[in-house]
């Protein structure tokens, strides 16, 4: 069996920002029934030296398709503007991000293995080949970042579980379409 990075990439990361997008809708459903200020729990943070809620959000669109425009140039920066403030915001964030991830070509992704690549920010430099990059920075911060969400939320009192992290499964039902399975399971 022949190597593929973007079956090692992109159908996860579709598969997780799709649970982040219906986490944004139970997390504002969640404000409505409570009379909770949503951006009470845009704000929330686990502890005081983490950042909030929509930073973590925004972080899993930035270790998905941003990483992804950082292998095409090379380069990959931590995007240092601040994120969207409100849920919808946040959620076309995300749903830009899967957007963008959808349109890829594997024969791309794949085509990225053995591309040098760096990372820079402020002092700090590392080089890694695209593959060593995806697979051992961005999926780490990628996965961080929407299970600090997930945390958040939870910590906040929203019903969601582990399966509401999990999302659709890919299974022997996919559809072919990264991150959707026609007749998986509920989220």
């Amino acid at each position: 069996m022949s190597f593929s990075l973007y079956a090692a990439t992109i159908p996860t990361f579709c598969q997780i920002l799709e649970a982040v997008a219906a986490l944004l809708d139970k997390g504002a459903a969640h404000c409505a029934a409570k009379g909770i200020a949503p951006a009470d729990l845009i704000r929330a943070r686990l502890a005081p030296d983490m950042f909030d809620f929509a930073y973590q959000v925004k972080s899993t669109a930035v270790h998905s398709l941003g990483a992804i425009e950082g292998v095409r140039r090379g380069l990959f920066s931590p995007d240092l503007e601040p994120p969207p403030e409100d849920f919808p915001g946040l959620r076309a964030r995300v749903t830009g991000a899967l957007t963008g991830l959808r349109a890829i070509a594997a024969e791309e992704v794949d085509g990225f293995i053995g591309r040098d690549m760096r990372f820079e920010f402020r002092d700090l430099r590392v080089d890694f080949t695209a593959e060593n990059f995806l697979l051992s920075f961005t999926q780490p911060n990628f996965f961080f970042h929407a299970t600090t969400a997930y945390d958040i939320l939870r910590w906040q009192g929203v019903a969601i579980g582990k399966r509401d992290f999990i999302g659709r499964l890919r299974g022997n039902y996919a559809s072919g379409q990264p991150g959707a399975a026609a007749g998986s399971p509920a989220t």
